[in-house]
């Protein structure tokens, strides 16, 4: 039987116990082989936002990910020149696995840009599946989303999990501003922010 392989990439800036939650979701409630997570260096959507040296990034999630079972990390965006669009790391990893099914974990509200996403016909021909992990507040229409990309809504797949209101953004805003912020990470990337003065404004202490 084919291996069923989950793809969650991002930047993970910093990861967090809710992409935890969702990437254990996602493993068990699509049955998959393994989850790889995608590192993604800079988003080619977001070029304009500062985002923190690769090396933080990588060291962070190798401590989020640690040995868990089915858990396993992917530099493959890493490996290569940006920028670094989804359609081509597909297909590097596609390459890589020729037997398995990909399967592509997105957000709700990644769902509803899939339009406008670069070479967005060719990525839904080149996953098994998109397993839809929902996040309070997304908004989508799946019946305009299948008339703008006929055969959709037949590879949607949802995650459900618990509707946590935790982001990378706003992380880092409670730890530039001095405010709590400990019980949203795994230790040691707790640890590791304290020990590198991520994300801190000058004079801020937690």
């Amino acid at each position: 039987m084919a291996e069923l392989i989950g793809i969650f990439g991002g930047t993970f800036d910093p990861p967090h116990l809710g992409h935890l939650i969702l990437a254990a979701e996602a493993l068990n409630q699509l049955k998959l082989t393994r989850l790889l997570w995608v590192l993604t260096p800079q988003p080619p959507h977001k070029p304009e936002r500062p985002i923190t040296a690769i090396n933080h990034r990588l060291e962070m999630l190798k401590r989020t990910i640690g040995n868990s079972p089915g858990f396993e990390l992917s530099t493959i965006e890493m490996d290569r020149p940006g920028p670094h669009y989804t359609l081509e790391t597909l297909d590097l990893l596609q390459n890589k696995f020729p037997s398995a099914r990909l399967v592509l974990l997105i957000g709700g509200d990644s769902l509803r840009d899939l339009p406008s996403w670069k070479y967005p016909t060719e990525i839904l021909l080149a996953v098994h599946a998109f397993g839809v992990m929902r996040r309070p507040g997304d908004q989508f229409d799946l019946n305009a989303l299948e008339a703008a990309l006929p055969g959709l809504s037949a590879k949607v797949r949802f995650v459900e999990a618990p509707q946590l209101e935790i982001s990378s953004s706003n992380i880092r805003q409670r730890i530039a501003s001095g405010g709590h912020f400990r019980y949203y990470l795994p230790a040691g990337v707790y640890d590791y922010i304290q020990q590198n003065n991520l994300y801190r404004e000058p004079g801020k202490t937690a």
